[in-house]
């Protein structure tokens, strides 16, 4: 579990901020959950079965006899939120989520045992237009981060009938060839085979090369729903190509699951990945109802965005440099007056005291464009003196009373050059 450090800070705020941006502008609208869940809701909707509820969960009993767990994903608490407060049943429901997520795993590159997600989920939505709408939010978002080289995988799972066939088959086919399949795939081979089609052992994949494929048990209705979402797909210019094993790693998808994928950080390239899932709220105890959404990991993005066009760290506009005693109310004072008068502007003030050199060094160290320089001479004489730290142009002497109308003036210019 990492911190989140004020080196970074400036990347995590670009990323969050442009994700809110971009769900705003499709109508989502943001809901927070709880970071701890009755072990069962994670149990019964990502099944027992799978890897998550298994082994990686964070689970514990308090005093009171209940098991609790740290959510492991976000779409089960979601879904118990809508339930438990009337949000679905309408017309389609759009809801967006962020926040920290914990899955007891190897600690690698880009996956912490503490992580952060952001999510998106609609309701009521039978699709696939609001599938394909998902993939071009996601578009968008690489877009508005500068992000470049990320591919979308596609795949169809079908309904839960036609996985059951596929499901039979897949068991006797992998039970013919237990020999072969390592530790991790015989205990799957007899809980959900399935997941065995996610094994990163390159002997495994050897193996499954000759496994049946989920394609060929899809009934007609399901692989034109397939052709109609790779068709809007190609209406909005995002392109996909199909990968037959893709199956996600939770038990609630249905139909169109998906991943985003980057080439840039190694093993752990999935960046964004999501699916269908219209049995989900009908396993929470409610009545079927459709659902589809996606999640995004934080960290990876973070990472993907320091490979690409990294953003510089927000700096100080001003840095206020204070000569002699006399000098610190009047200067604080003058720069709680700038921050009250000046939009936008940021100001950081000496504290701490310090000759004049050793001020101009932590003024240089912010990374502020200006240095302004109040001494008690200058505020006698109602005056200041504004040095550029980053050009050569010549320091200025500015009358107290135009201060404010000097900074609007070069916010105003350097906000046209951004």
């Amino acid at each position: 579990m990492h911190d989140v450090l004020p080196s970074d800070m400036h990347l995590w705020h670009r990323l969050e901020h442009s994700i809110r941006n971009v769900f705003a502008a499709y109508g989502y609208s943001e809901i927070r959950t709880p970071i701890v869940e009755k072990t069962e809701l994670f149990a019964r909707a990502i099944g027992d079965a799978t890897d998550v509820v298994e082994k990686e969960m964070y689970s514990f009993e308090d005093r009171n006899g209940d098991f609790l767990s740290l959510r492991p994903e976000g779409t089960a608490g979601v879904v118990r939120a809508a339930l438990q407060n009337g949000l679905l049943y309408a017309s389609p429901v759009r809801l967006w989520y962020i926040g920290p997520m914990f899955r007891r795993e190897r600690p690698q590159k880009g996956r912490t045992r503490q992580f952060h997600q952001v999510g998106a989920e609609v309701f009521g939505a039978p699709g696939p237009d609001i599938d394909a709408e998902l993939m071009v939010m996601c578009q968008r978002i690489w877009r508005e981060l500068g992000l470049n080289g990320l591919r979308l995988e596609v795949n169809t799972l079908g309904t839960p009938e036609e996985r059951a066939c596929f499901r039979d088959r897949l068991y006797r086919f992998l039970s013919a060839h237990k020999s072969d399949l390592d530790e991790d795939s015989l205990r799957r081979l007899e809980r959900n085979p399935l997941r065995i089609l996610d094994s990163k052992n390159p002997a495994v994949q050897a193996v499954l090369e000759g496994a049946p494929v989920l394609g060929d048990f899809l009934g007609e209705e399901s692989k034109d729903r397939f052709s109609g979402f790779r068709r809007l797909l190609d209406a909005f210019d995002v392109e996909h190509s199909i990968n037959p094993r893709l199956v996600r790693g939770l038990d609630y998808y249905s139909h169109a699951v998906f991943e985003w994928i980057t080439d840039k950080l190694g093993s752990q390239g999935t960046v964004c990945a999501g699916g269908r899932y219209d049995g989900l709220v009908e396993i929470q105890g409610g009545k079927p109802w459709p659902g589809v959404g996606f999640a995004m990991g934080l960290e990876r993005l973070v990472e993907l965005m320091r490979t690409q066009a990294e953003p510089e760290a927000v700096a100080p506009h001003v840095y206020l440099v204070m000569s002699g005693d006399g000098s610190t109310r009047g200067g604080l004072q003058l720069a709680e007056r700038l921050r009250q008068t000046v939009p936008g502007i940021r100001v950081q003030s000496n504290l701490g005291g310090g000759s004049f050199k050793s001020q101009f060094k932590r003024a240089d160290r912010s990374g502020a464009a200006l240095a302004l320089i109040v001494g008690e001479d200058e505020l006698r004489d109602e005056k200041v003196t504004i040095k550029h730290l980053r050009s050569e142009t010549a320091q200025e002497n500015i009358a107290l009373g135009d201060l404010e109308i000097w900074f609007r003036n070069y916010l105003g210019v350097l906000n046209c050059i951004v």
